[in-house]
C-alpha cells in the first residue's frame, strides 16, 4: 500500500483544523490501496489551534504535528512541512478550507496517470472581489516578467510526488517560492480547476502586506527584469536630461539679456529625478535584502514539539 502524505499548515485556526482533519480523514478513509499520514504544522499559533490538534492526535496516530517555536512566515513553514513527509506523493493544502478536500481523489487519480504534480488552479473564487483582483494582476504582471512559465491563481494546493519532494530538499531555499519552483524545475504538471470557496470561520491573515511580501518574493526570485528597467530607464532619463541640458545653454547663448530660466524646472526636475532614483534603490534593495537571506543561511524553521513522530 502506498503512503500519502498530507501538510496542513495552519496559524490561529482553531475553528477550522477539526473539520480539516474530519473532511480529509473521509476523503482518504474511501481509498483502500492507500495508507496516509497528516501533517499539521504549526506557525506558533497563539489560540488553542495546538492544543485542539493534540486531542486529534491523541486518538488518531495518522495525525502528526510539529509545533514551530515561533511564526516563521507563510512561506518558509509550509516549506519545512512539506520535506518533513514521507509519502510517495505530497498532498498540500491549506487549512481554511478554501482548498476543497474532495479534489484529493482527482489529484491522486491524474497523479496515478503520471502526472509528478498535480495543481489545484482556482479560476473563480467566492472571497473578496477587491483582493481577488489584486492577486489576478500579480499573476498578469508576473506572467509578463517572468524568466519562467509563472503559474497562474495558484497557491501552492496540489499533490507533489516523492521525486520532486526529493529535489526540494536539495535546494536549500531560505525564503522558498514554491510556484516559482516548480515552473523552474520545468516538472509536467497536470492541473484541476476548481471554485474556491469562501472562509466560513476565522479570521485570514493574508493581509495586503503579505500579498506585498509574496508579491516581492516573486518578483525577486523569477525575474531581473526590475533591475535591467532600472538601467533602462537611468540610461534613458540621463540621455533626455543631458538634450534638455544642451537645449537650455544653446538658447541662454542666443538670448544671453532676455532668457531666465526661473526655479520651476530646477524644482519639477529634482522632485522627478528623486522619486525615479527613489524608486528602483527600493529595487534594489528588495535584491539586496534576498541575497542576505541567502548569505546568512538560516534554518527555515526552528522547531519546538513534535507529535507522533516516530
Amino acid at each position: 500500500m502506498k503512503l500519502l502524505s498530507v501538510v496542513t499548515p495552519c496559524f490561529n485556526e482553531e475553528e477550522n483544523v477539526e473539520d480539516v482533519y474530519s473532511q480529509i480523514k473521509v476523503v482518504l478513509s474511501g481509498l483502500p490501496d492507500y495508507t496516509y499520514e497528516h501533517i499539521f504544522i504549526d506557525n506558533a499559533s497563539t489560540d488553542r489551534t495546538v492544543a485542539r490538534l493534540k486531542k486529534i492526535a491523541e486518538q488518531d496516530k495518522n495525525v502528526k504535528i510539529i509545533v514551530n517555536i515561533r511564526n516563521f512566515g507563510w512561506m518558509r513553514s509550509p516549506f519545512y512541512g512539506i520535506l518533513q513527509a514521507k509519502g510517495e506523493a505530497v498532498i498540500f493544502m491549506a487549512s481554511d478550507l478554501q482548498d476543497p478536500p474532495a479534489l484529493i481523489k482527482e489529484f491522486i487519480k491524474k497523479w496515478e496517470a503520471g502526472s509528478k504534480i498535480v495543481i489545484g488552479v482556482k479560476h473563480k473564487s467566492d472571497e473578496n472581489f477587491m483582493m481577488f483582483g489584486i492577486r489576478k494582476f500579480f499573476y498578469f504582471i508576473m506572467s509578463k516578467i517572468s524568466d519562467t512559465d509563472h503559474i497562474k491563481d495558484f497557491t501552492g494546493f496540489g499533490l507533489y510526488d516523492k521525486v520532486f519532494v526529493n529535489i526540494m530538499r536539495q535546494l536549500n531555499e531560505p525564503n522558498p517560492y514554491i510556484r516559482g519552483i516548480i515552473s523552474e524545475l520545468g516538472y509536467d504538471r497536470a492541473e484541476v480547476e476548481f471554485v474556491q470557496p469562501k472562509r466560513l470561520r476565522g479570521k485570514s491573515y493574508g493581509n495586503f502586506y503579505r500579498l506585498y511580501d509574496t508579491a516581492m518574493l516573486g518578483f525577486v526570485n523569477q525575474s531581473k527584469l526590475p533591475l535591467r528597467l532600472a538601467s533602462f530607464i537611468g540610461f534613458g532619463v540621463a540621455t533626455i536630461s543631458l538634450l534638455v541640458a544642451f537645449g537650455y545653454f544653446i538658447y541662454k547663448l542666443i538670448y544671453w539679456e532676455y532668457f531666465i530660466v526661473g526655479t520651476a524646472p530646477l524644482v519639477i526636475g529634482l522632485f522627478f529625478f528623486s522619486s525615479v532614483q527613489l524608486f528602483f534603490i527600493g529595487i534594489i534593495g528588495e535584491y539586496v535584502g534576498a541575497i542576505f537571506t541567502h548569505v546568512k543561511k538560516r534554518p527555515l524553521v526552528i522547531e519546538k514539539e513534535r507529535v507522533n513522530f516516530d
